[in-house]
């Protein structure tokens, strides 16, 4: 995909979690870098889990 097809897509800015955001952890390169990323990491998790829930209405 190139960048003008990226920018144009219709695609959900969750969706962005699951193409990027959550591959960030496997690319750091120090044990110090890795071990922030894995805690970014969870805490996005976290975060896409809740608004799924809070999305489907089922968080009650």
């Amino acid at each position: 995909m190139t960048r003008e097809e990226y920018r144009n897509g219709r695609s959900t800015t969750i969706n962005h979690f699951y193409e990027k955001l959550f591959k960030l952890k496997d690319l750091m390169n120090t044990s110090y870098g890795r071990e922030l990323a894995e805690q970014r990491h969870d805490y996005m998790v976290q975060f896409v889990d809740q608004f799924k829930r809070e999305w489907e209405g089922t968080d009650r």
